[in-house]
């Protein structure tokens, strides 16, 4: 597989003859790259080996981008001259990322003063990783609860509109931009390189990581799900001012080499311009379809009741009680581990069944894997339940009016009427987590719930706020209905 980046070579290095049976390609430096750049079907595309066939269009000396990508960060100097660039970040710094607009005149006329949606997602470099993916972001999740792995500065960016972030998926922020307008968007990346290497004897090598940008342009039912153009750039993240210490490095390293070893490595660029890749292999967008999750009536959500299952399946939701069974193969165990944040300790426990960690008393988890993580793994393999801060319970309205059984003749309600309520468990004590859980329950986007109310006094509606949640007596009931929202397609909450 031909590894070429197009990169704009300083006068300097051409001068020196490092290249000079690439007199011919050197005269097209100042064009866009083109599509050979960087096969990403080594590294993101997962069925595509290198074997294959890529998935990248045919390259073409004429053929220019439509849209580019230029990270305002510094390459390194310390890599080989036909090797990708590597790039590394600080944690929680914000880099400016300039989207531009390369489009010859004529060219992509339907996009032409109208907006375009592009997706950035900070994904693993290595192949290893990738097949473990879930389960290292899940990992993550839990070691930093409440953080984010990727974010949008928006104070500082420029041009971007409904920019959006996910709460479910902690590596992805999405937004619109006019191709026509000045766009610099500032993303912010929160994990680094080192969380995800196995903990040795100290001074692991970080793992290298991706920055993908997946452009999309609007179809005939104005939803962003046709491709325009995909780039990427390997990066790594350090802790704060670690990316500065290690550059610094780099290029000490780089000027005590000799003259002639200098000439196989490429020289530090001030930014780093993404290179053409496949489309993320995963990407599906949802579009904003009208009330996806509603019926027919604004007033009824499709709860689940009884042993009955809704029309629409909701994606699978990861399990919070994952207990170790005794019946667990090695491998069995191995997974287990994985999932709940013990990789650290697998290859300790590499040919254990679930019989046999279960065997083991809290003074050997503790003795094998110090205090704070055999205690933790002895309380996982018991699967011992933490109680949530607040549990209330909830049942549609118009359920209970379905569910109402016809009177006796003597005006009393038939012995045998009862009401469906679902469970409902806070740990966060907010009123964001509260329209999070109920989207969820009701299979819906939280962003279809506006606003949530509680029903006050003579009627009236209070809003629910953080304080109104955290002063709810444990195990409440309430009663659910819900108000169409005239302005936009969501609803308000009330409850009852």
């Amino acid at each position: 597989m031909a590894w070429a980046l197009k990169l704009p070579l300083t006068d300097e290095v051409i001068e020196s003859g490092l290249v000079q049976d690439f007199d011919a390609s050197l005269s097209g430096i100042g064009q866009e790259l083109g599509a050979g750049a960087y096969s990403m079907s080594d590294v993101l595309a997962l069925p595509i080996f290198k074997q294959e066939e890529s998935n990248l269009p045919p390259d073409s000396d004429n053929k220019i981008l439509p849209f580019q990508y230029v990270l305002c960060a510094a390459t390194s100097p310390a890599v080989k001259l036909h090797d990708e660039t590597l790039t590394y970040l600080n944690q929680g710094q914000s880099y400016e990322i300039r989207m531009l607009d390369n489009r010859k005149i004529g060219e992509l006329p339907e996009i032409t003063d109208k907006m375009v949606k592009s997706i950035i997602r900070v994904v693993f470099h290595d192949r290893r990783l990738q097949y473990t993916e879930h389960q290292q972001l899940e990992g993550w999740r839990w070691n930093r609860p409440g953080d984010r792995i990727l974010d949008l500065d928006i104070p500082m960016s420029v041009g971007i509109i409904d920019p959006r972030a996910n709460p479910t998926q902690l590596n992805t922020v999405e937004f619109l931009w006019d191709p026509s307008k000045r766009t610099s968007v500032f993303i912010q990346v929160h994990c680094i390189s080192t969380e995800f290497t196995m903990r040795k004897h100290g001074g692991e090598k970080g793992v290298p990581f991706r920055i993908q940008i997946d452009t999309f342009k609007e179809n005939e039912n104005e939803e962003y799900t046709e491709h325009l153009h995909s780039a990427s750039c390997q990066f790594k993240v350090f802790k704060p001012k670690g990316a500065d210490r290690k550059q610094k490095t780099d290029r000490e390293k780089m000027e005590k080499r000799a003259p002639q070893e200098k000439e196989k490595y490429q020289p530090s660029y001030e930014t780093t311009i993404l290179t053409e890749c496949c489309p993320w292999p995963e990407v599906t967008y949802v579009p904003n379809s009208p009330s996806p999750g509603f019926n027919s009536t604004p007033n009824s959500f499709p709860v689940l009741e009884g042993n009955g299952s809704p029309t629409h399946q909701p994606e699978p939701v990861v399990q919070v009680a994952d207990n170790l069974l005794p019946t667990a193969t090695p491998q069995d165990a191995q997974q287990w581990l994985l999932r709940n944040r013990f990789s650290p300790f697998s290859r300790l426990f590499t040919n254990f069944s679930g019989a046999d960690l279960l065997k083991l008393t809290r003074e050997d988890v503790i003795q094998i894997c110090g205090p704070a993580d055999g205690i933790r793994l002895f309380n996982a393999l018991k699967g011992r339940v933490v109680r949530p801060r607040l549990t209330i319970y909830v049942c549609q309205e118009s359920q209970q009016a379905r569910e109402q059984q016809p009177k006796h003749e003597n005006g009393d309600a038939a012995a045998n009427t009862f009401f469906v309520y679902h469970a409902i468990y806070l740990e966060e004590l907010t009123s964001a987590e509260l329209t999070e859980k109920l989207a969820q329950l009701f299979n819906i986007s939280p962003r279809q719930i506006n606003q949530i109310f509680k029903q006050g006094p003579t009627g009236i509606h209070v809003l629910v706020s953080d304080d109104m949640i955290q002063n709810f007596q444990d195990e409440v009931c309430f009663v659910l209905d819900t108000m169409k929202d005239d302005t936009n397609d969501g609803y308000h909450i009330i409850l009852k």
